[in-house]
């Protein structure tokens, strides 16, 4: 639990850290895109899965912001995977907002407590979320996009016929928050990417093994 925890903070502070803001390029004809934090393999050099397709990706088929694309999309749903892990393995020790605010009830509306969930599986709990507790999932996960379509560097983008996010190499996955003022390092973000993929295994296995026993041939707690 303290290895979950300390991994999601570490995510967390460092994932939203403001980066050098990159200008669009464009592979030339011929030149590889480098492509970096691979699976390190005892002496050896990193394993790259996939390297073929992201060479078509980001030289025959598109370019390098492709790439930065690409490289985004897998932070962000790395980032979510580390936090849908966590919040499955409290579901799974009991741990729920009854027991650590003094809120009870998940919905007033709908009367469902946080102590009927703990007696539940985390799918069985989720299909419990009533349609407005949805609806507010989506709202904060829309505003969070929007605000990184919109913004670039400091600030909100103004005069731009076209959002920064929706220009060549516009989504890097950064929303320039880093309350705690970590130094964002090649390792740390590698750390970050690889804690990700982790957890993007982690919590498909979990979620198929509570919805489908004996789907995952692995011993997994709980």
């Amino acid at each position: 639990m303290k290895f979950l925890l300390n991994a999601l903070l570490l995510a967390t502070a460092s994932a939203f850290a403001p980066q050098q803001q990159s200008t669009p390029t464009t592979a030339l004809a011929g030149e590889k895109v480098p492509l970096d934090f691979g699976l390190p393999l005892l002496g050896s050099e990193p394993l790259f899965f996939g390297e073929n397709y992201w060479d078509k990706l980001t030289s025959e088929w598109g370019s390098a912001d492709t790439g930065t694309f690409l490289r985004a999309a897998e932070i962000k749903h790395g980032r979510s995977a580390m936090i849908a892990t966590v919040g499955f393995a409290f579901q799974k020790l009991g741990i729920t907002f009854d027991k650590i605010t003094p809120h009870e009830y998940l919905s007033v509306t709908e009367n469902v407590k946080f102590a009927d969930l703990a007696a539940m599986s985390p799918v069985d709990a989720v299909h419990m979320i009533p349609v407005a507790g949805w609806s507010q999932i989506f709202m904060a996960i829309g505003a969070i996009e929007i605000y990184e379509l919109t913004h670039a560097g400091e600030g909100i983008a103004k005069g731009e016929s076209v959002a920064p996010g929706l220009q060549a190499g516009g989504l890097t996955g950064d929303l320039g928050w880093n309350p705690l003022d970590i130094s964002i390092t090649d390792r740390r973000r590698h750390v970050e990417i690889q804690n990700g993929r982790a957890a993007m295994f982690a919590i498909c296995a979990w979620v198929a093994a509570d919805a489908i026993p004996g789907s995952v041939p692995l011993p997994l707690p709980w």
